[in-house]
Parts: structure tokens; sequence; C-alpha cells
């Protein structure tokens, strides 16, 4: 269901298992200069691995393009990982690497409960958990042996913020930080399990700058050549730091990263890959800058984990270093609070942004304590129940700044309540559309009775902002925060503005409306059926337009149609 494997994509297309013996069957019959490892993900690089182990490059004389196999080993063992950083005199977090269940006992006695076990060569955090004694412990290092041969027995940093890096280096050894993003969730959940900000709205200056050359030191020192990205570990209370894991391959960070800042990631990797230089290479947003330019944002970008969790039976809603998520989404605004509201609402479960939802909890505290896919919505109850924000930061360790931003959208909530359609003052609904209030949200707000039909109340709420010119504009991504004008046509709309970047013209268009978050039932088939229909009508003279919002698709990213516009697929 990929494009991958559409017809036409590649000059021959196997329909193969990624696995050693196939690959090595196609490898002796296509005999091809080069491989690339770094762009299928976790199964990619594993197999790559396992055939350079097995000689078969050798064997066939194939080169590895961009990142070598040592490179790969050193940040998927954690053993080398440890001594690798250790060279340089980088911190990591106190840990050593097991075989077995006992010596995972005797290390955790060693550093002390809690402890964090990760596995090596395994994808979405598999068998990775937080273990509070000895009985979990072995309970979960068998689980974990069940998926490879060695664990990494780790010191536990609960309530440390996660920051990761997205860095880029050609084989001429230059380095760039495309992208830095800041987890909503502090350590111990897994990224693809967190809501994640890019770019970081928590650190200070100094933090930024310190991690970012930390970023390049590492990256240079592992010799990786492409794109990678690194994960940190920040205390919140000081300078200090730990480093996580790097990834030497692009993952689902990158994709995010690539469509948070229009830097078309896996197209540099791959001209790096095969020889080019950073400065070499046109950046395809301003037509005019080289690709060594580091973005810089002009807007905050959102992602959101959609879960699945209520389709199984006796499931665990607690989340944690396993990924459960089964898609995501982005969103694009001019402030965190737009952006999140806009977020929950693309999910597609009946939510209509963080307030308005009528999501009781019983336990407001203890359910805080336990982090579980509705943890957004509980810190919003928490709030109307009047716990303070550094009780609520006690509980759950989320940056108060991120718990202010929250408070502002209830407290405009409370405000609207005190009005109703005939008498709302035109500066609170601007107020409540610059915070990602929907018409929908603020129709439920100021109706008091529900004689009237939400369309009559939508079609009211409507008229009402337009009344007042409160309308949305269209702006336009632009990587060089205005330094240069931006060539491409990467959109999305805000409240947060006075004017449209762009002109509107021609009138030869057709609009695809994409599919949205990955879920279970609905996944990249529909993706598929949105890029062709944009190639066909391409193909046909007409200017494609194309609104979807999943950061994981091929229909997100901006070079395959005129317009991308990366926003809601809602009726408002």
């Amino acid at each position: 269901a990929t494009i991958q494997t559409s017809e036409g994509m590649a000059d021959k297309i196997y329909f193969l298992p990624v696995t050693p013996y196939f690959v090595e069957k196609v490898i002796e019959k296509e005999r091809p200069d080069g491989i690339m490892l770094s762009f299928g993900g976790q199964t990619a690089l594993n197999c790559g691995v396992a055939l350079a182990d097995s000689g078969i490059f050798d064997k066939y004389n194939v080169n590895i393009l961009g990142t070598q196999i040592d490179a790969i080993k050193n940040t998927e063992d954690r053993e080398l990982f440890v001594k690798k950083l250790a060279e340089i005199n980088l911190k990591v977090p106190e840990s050593e690497a097991v075989n077995s269940v006992d010596r995972a006992l005797t290390v955790a006695g060693k550093l002390r409960y809690p402890v964090m076990l990760r596995v090596a060569y395994a994808l979405g955090g598999q068998g990775s958990g937080l273990a509070l004694n000895e009985e979990e412990l072995a309970e979960r290092a068998q689980r974990a042996f069940a998926y490879s041969s060695q664990i990494l027995v780790e010191k536990y940093l609960g309530g440390w913020k996660e920051v990761e890096y997205e860095v880029v280096r050609d084989s001429y050894d230059n380095c760039i930080t495309v992208c830095n993003m800041e987890n909503f969730d502090p350590m111990g959940i897994h990224t693809g399990e967190s809501i994640v900000v890019a770019p970081s709205q928590t650190l200070t200056n100094n933090e930024y700058h310190k991690l970012r050359g930390i970023s390049i030191q590492v990256i240079r020192h592992l010799g990786i050549v492409g794109e990678c990205n690194i994960q940190f570990a920040l205390d919140p209370c000081s300078e200090d730091y730990r480093i996580i894991e790097v990834n030497a391959r692009l993952s689902r960070s990158s994709a995010l990263a690539s469509k948070a800042t229009g830097y078309p990631l896996a197209f540099v990797a791959a001209k790096l890959a095969l020889g080019y230089s950073l400065i070499e290479l046109e950046n395809t947003i301003t037509k005019v800058t080289k690709s060594c330019f580091e973005p810089a944002l002009d807007y905050v970008v959102v992602k959101m984990p959609r879960w699945d969790l209520q389709k199984f039976k006796r499931i665990s809603f607690e989340i944690g270093s396993e990924m459960k998520s089964v898609g995501e989404v982005m969103s694009i605004g001019r402030k965190f609070e737009e952006a999140i509201q806009k977020a929950i609402r693309m999910l597609n479960i009946n939510l209509h942004g963080l307030v308005g939802n009528n999501i009781k909890f019983d336990d407001v505290e203890k359910e805080l304590g336990k982090p579980t896919d509705k943890r957004l919505l509980m810190i919003v109850e928490a709030i109307k129940k009047n716990i303070s924000i550094g009780r609520i930061y006690d509980l759950t360790k989320i940056d108060k700044w991120f718990l202010y931003k929250i408070r502002n959208v209830i407290e405009t909530e409370t405000e609207l309540l005190k009005f109703n359609i005939s008498n709302a003052p035109s500066e609170l609904i601007k107020s409540a559309k610059q915070q990602g209030f929907s018409d929908f949200q603020i129709a439920r707000l100021l109706f008091k009775d529900d004689k009237n039909s939400m369309e009559e109340k939508l079609l009211q709420v409507r008229k009402l902002r337009k009344k007042h010119d409160i309308i949305p504009v269209v702006k336009q991504i632009d990587t060089l925060a205005a330094e240069y004008p931006a060539k491409t046509n990467y959109l999305y709309l805000t409240y947060n503005g006075e004017e449209d970047d762009i002109k509107f013209g021609n009138r030869n268009n057709v609009i695809v409306l994409g599919s949205g978050a990955y879920r279970i039932g609905s996944s990249v088939e529909f993706d598929w059926c949105c890029v062709n229909a944009v190639f066909t009508l391409k193909k046909l003279g007409y200017t494609t337009i194309m609104l979807n919002y999943n950061p994981e698709t091929v229909s997100t990213d901006y070079d395959v149609c005129d317009r991308l516009y990366f926003d809601e697929l809602s009726f408002e």
C-alpha cells in the first residue's frame, strides 16, 4: 500500500521480504554498486547489519552509501555507544549492557531502583520499560530477551526533559542541526507516545546552544553521513544533561522535522550519501539559499499521537517507554494554544479541542500520576478543579510553561461562558479564534439553550465572525523567517495574522482532500490514492491543491502538489 511500491517509482521493484536471505538474492541478480540502509527504518538497518556481518556486501563488492556499518553498530549496540561517547568525555546515563536476567538483577542492584530497561536493535522501544523493584525487573528482562540478545539496564532519569535534535552531516564534515524538538512529556514516555513541540519552547538560549554544540560533536565523532537524530535528557533544575541515544537513520522524528521545517531531510540525506556536500545543494524552499542554512521558524508545530486502545479488550491505557500509538497528526500555528487545540481536533476522536469535551475523571490527582492516553484532558480537568499549576507539575513533571498555556485556554472558555451569541464582544471572539477555538467550541459556549440545531448555531457563529471581520489568513511556511522570499506553496491557516502570504489567481484548480491520521483500519493505502490522484491531475494540466495534516505521508510533501495546505480536514 506504499508509494515506494508504485509502478514507475523505481526502475525495478521487488515485492519481497526485507530479510538477509531475499536481499542477498536480489544483490546476486542485480549486482548493485551501492546500497542505502538509513531510509527503511529499523527493519532496513538491522537487515543491513546482518548482511555486513555475514560478508555478503564484501562478496558482491557492494558499497554502503552514507553512514557506514561501524557507525550504525556504535549507535545501536548499547555497550559500544557508551564506550564511543566516553572517548570524547560526554555524559550518558549510568548503565550497563547485559545478556542475562541474573546479570540484569545484579546491575540494577548496583544502580538502585527505579531503573530503565532498553533493548538493543528494537523498533518502537519494544520490550523496554521501567522497573521499580526486583520482581518487575526479572519479568521485564525475561520479556526483553525474547526480542533481543542484549539489553541495557540504565539509571532512571524520571522528570527530566526530553529534547531531540535532527542533525545532517556530509562526507566533508559540514554539519548542521535542522530542527530541535521538545517533548511535552518528561523522560520515561517514548517520543512516539508523547506530544512533541518544534522548535523547543522552554529551553533557555544557553541550554539550546549547549545541546546543539554537543549534537554536532557526537555526530562528527560517530562519523554519520546523511541524517540522524540525537535524544537528550535535560535536568529541569540545572543545565545537566545525558545523551540517551542516536538514531543513525531517518526515523518518524525525521519525517516530523522535515514537515515542520520544510527542509527535505530524506532528499538531502540521499544526495549526501552519494557524496554531494551541503554547500552544493539548493534549498528547495527558497530556491536561492543552499542546504547548509539552518532553518529559522516563525511558527510553532505540535505533533500529537493517535491511539486506538479502546479497540482491544483487557488492554492497559497507560503509556510509557513502549510505543502503542498507531498514527500521529501535526498542526501548525502562531501560538502554542492554537496549535495544540488544532492537533486535538485533527485526531478525529470526537474531541473538540482542549475544552468543551465534558469528560469527567474521578480521582484527578491519581490519574495525573499515571500517564495514559487521556493525560492532556486530565490536566484540563485538574485546572478546572483548582489544582495548582505547581501541584500538577509535581505529579506530571510537564514543564509549567505548557501548563500555563493550557490554563490560558481554560480562562478564555470561562470568559465565553459569561456571554451569549447576542452580546459576545468581538475582541473575545477574536482572542478565542487566535487560541485555536473552533466555531463548534464557541457555539457550544455561547448558546445556553439547546433549541437550535448545531448547524444553526454554527451558522450564527460564522455570521458573527464575518460581521466583525474575524477571518483566517493563509500563511506560507518560510524556513528562513522572511530573510529570503519563500518560493514554495507550503501553507497553513491562522487567525494570528493580518494578510495572506500568497496571491490567488489561477482558477484551473482541483483540491484533493487527504485521509488524515493513520488508525487501525485506515492507513497508508489512502495516502497512496491521494498522491496518485494528484499525479494524474498534474499530467492533465490542473493546478493541484492538497489538504492533509499527517506528517508521515507522501501527500504532505510540499513538492508533490502545487499548493499544500497543512491543516484541519473539518467542515470549518
